[in-house]
């Protein structure tokens, strides 16, 4: 199995027991049900339980305050399998490693490829990889992932339409 998809970061030790306090990178926190399996500093970690008011977990494999530590600041990974088994999708809703990689058409023009997701405040920008370095324009550039951009996303021929976005590039 890979575990290629990042859902937390751990951070600070949570009382005497093991627990680990979490930056949760995913809209999905029914990813942390009892039992699913994580990577975590390349050992495979169950979890025991989760609290979600708190963002804290705990882990079969730490037990101390000591183990946790070691642990801070180290990234969560899950699998694609338990994703698409623990997390349900709404229509016209993308996971984001479905998203990475697609060719981005704005008025027949190909502007490039989308190279990361970035969430900042509420909203998620996709970061654009643009092919128009010939413009004299930036190596990469950001396009909100809201409706007034976003017009069509086909999974099948890997490509977000978009309307508007070409004027961010050139505001840039």
């Amino acid at each position: 199995m890979d575990f290629d998809i990042l859902v937390a970061r751990c951070g600070k030790s949570v009382g005497l027991k093991g627990c680990l306090k979490l930056i949760i990178y995913t809209d999905f926190v029914d990813i942390f049900k009892l039992n699913n399996v994580f990577l975590c500093k390349n050992k495979l970690l169950t979890l025991e339980s989760f609290n979600p008011h708190q963002n804290s977990v705990k882990f079969l494999e730490i037990n101390t305050v000591d183990d946790a530590k070691s642990f801070t600041s180290y990234e969560l990974y899950t699998t694609r399998d338990i994703t698409f088994k623990m997390c349900k999708l709404d229509s016209d809703e993308f996971f984001w490693f479905d998203i990475v990689g697609l060719d981005i058409i704005d008025n027949g023009v190909l502007l490039g490829v989308v190279e990361d997701i970035e969430r900042i405040g509420h909203i998620d920008y996709l970061i654009v990889r643009t092919n128009m370095n010939k413009f004299n324009k930036p190596k990469s550039f950001m396009i909100p992932y809201i409706d007034r951009y976003i017009t069509n996303v086909d999974l099948d021929k890997k490509i977000i339409y978009t309307k508007d976005s070409i004027s961010i590039l050139y505001a840039s």
